[in-house]
């Protein structure tokens, strides 16, 4: 197979034309975005807001010629639309959330984005980023699974993917099967992440509009098939991107992870009050690097403090989901691929996860499913 190029996809964008002004969208400025890693390729076209809608049959066109090149196996065109300037009123979708979020009573409701066949979506968040919200959200994923639970994760986490590391996917591609992007299968989860399409050691320099519409079109085009629940890996933080999210994806409850010290939790608490302005049920905190015990000589050392975000949770009237010690088999187990619920299944760590599993499918009504066993790892 020829091997094809960043210059061979511009050159074929070339060869389209905006059906208005008949120029191409590489000398209209619209190409923000072209990644290519052993033949997968990812292109962003940043377009005017209000001819977003117009324009998805140049962004059919463009991923259909991408994919025609010789070289390539998998294509996806991503059509995005630039803010507005102060004064020229606010793009499709951006005038208050579907729950009653900043654009207040009476604003413009933006579309929901709800992948068909998926029954409850979970948003794990920090208020920033360092406090192992990834390694919470791929640990309580497995947990739910082991639960019984159809899972799926969602990598939302678009400049720090960190799904394809945690879950042993680094350098796999999802395929494409009529026209829609298969997401990865591992240890009983399906998983999708902007991390699968591009190089690991590669930036996002991207600004938000195209964040969003990055992940807007994984939500729509990924084929997800039934799911009981999928986790979102939320980006650290209270931006744009989180507050769009929230008011986009029909969330059934955010977990917000935090560690025991006072600047991560006054951050916690930013997160924790965003998800309420816009009406997404807060399921709990969890306490993350909540203690420390030396192997060694068992003594406990409460490295950054203890108990905080039980106390922050009786503060702000939510639940306190549990408490995950500091502990290098879980930081080892992550890195490695394989998270800790199925590394030591029935160790203390792994029934941490799963207690806070079952306290959220009390909270959010999924219904029971017989539990089933952990994947069993074999290392050789």
């Amino acid at each position: 197979m020829a091997t094809v190029t960043r210059d061979d996809i511009i050159a074929t964008l070339r060869d389209l034309a905006d059906p208005k002004t008949g120029r191409d969208p590489v000398s209209l400025g619209w190409v923000q975005g072209v990644a290519v890693q052993d033949g997968h390729a990812t292109v962003a076209l940043e377009v005017p807001p209000d001819l977003g809608p117009e324009l998805e049959p140049l962004r059919r066109e463009a991923e259909a010629r991408v994919h025609a090149l010789d070289g390539v196996a998998t294509a996806t065109v991503v059509l995005t639309a630039a803010r507005q300037e102060a004064g020229q009123g606010r793009p499709r979708g951006d005038s208050g959330g579907r729950r009653g979020g900043p654009g207040g009573p009476g604003g413009g409701r933006a579309q929901t984005i709800a992948p068909p066949g998926v029954r409850h979506i979970v948003a794990v968040a920090s208020g920033k980023g360092g406090v192992g919200k990834s390694t919470t959200a791929a640990n309580l994923a497995l947990a739910l699974a082991a639960r019984g639970q159809r899972v799926g994760v969602f990598d939302a986490d678009i400049y720090g993917p960190s799904m394809p590391r945690m879950l042993g996917l680094t350098g796999q591609r999802p395929g494409v099967v009529n026209d829609r992007i298969q997401p990865l299968q591992t240890l009983g989860l399906k998983v999708m992440s902007i991390g699968f399409l591009m190089n690991e050691e590669d930036p996002v320099v991207w600004r938000g509009p195209m964040v969003m519409g990055a992940l807007e079109q994984m939500l729509r085009d990924v084929d997800w098939g039934e799911l009981d629940v999928m986790v979102v890996d939320m980006p650290p933080g209270t931006g744009d991107t989180q507050l769009t999210m929230s008011q986009r994806v029909p969330l059934a409850g955010a977990v917000i992870v935090s560690t025991p010290q006072d600047i991560a939790l006054l951050d916690a608490r930013k997160g924790l009050n965003m998800f309420r302005r816009v009406d997404v049920p807060v399921l709990g905190i969890v306490e993350n690097m909540s203690y420390y015990v030396c192997p060694n000589c068992g003594h406990r050392e409460e490295v950054f403090a203890h108990g905080g975000a039980k106390a922050t949770a009786a503060q702000m009237g939510c639940r306190f989901l549990g408490d995950i010690p500091l502990d290098i088999q879980i930081r080892v187990n992550a890195d490695a691929g394989t998270p800790i619920v199925v590394s030591d299944p029935e160790g203390p760590h792994a029934r941490a996860y799963l207690g806070i599993a079952d306290a959220i499918l009390e909270q959010i009504g999924a219904e029971a499913a017989p539990a089933r066993a952990a994947p069993t790892i074999r290392f050789t």
